[in-house]
């Protein structure tokens, strides 16, 4: 018997890579309907924060929201992947 067929299954070259592209995307998307629907709906001049009123410009405002929901997209998908990572394919 070979050794190489015994051995357990590496991971392929270059999954890492792919494997953040593919969080940083589907989180990039998420974060266009977010903020989309989010900012069709309030106003960023009228937006209160812990009860003080924000003083970014719109587009500051806009910009903040977006990272914002970019990142816990972000977050949200790389724990999914974490949970995938360790499951058996079917």
């Amino acid at each position: 018997m070979n050794a190489s067929h015994t051995a357990a299954p590496t991971r392929k070259e270059g999954h890492l890579p792919r494997l953040v592209m593919a969080i940083l995307w589907s989180s990039f998307l998420m974060a266009c309907v977010s903020s989309g629907v989010l900012f069709s709906l309030v106003d960023p001049v009228e937006l209160v924060l812990l009860d003080s009123q924000v003083h970014l410009s719109q587009l500051g405002t806009y910009t903040v929201g977006f990272f914002l929901f970019w990142f816990l997209g972000a977050i949200s998908s790389a724990l999914t992947a974490l949970l995938l990572a360790g499951a058996e394919p079917t």
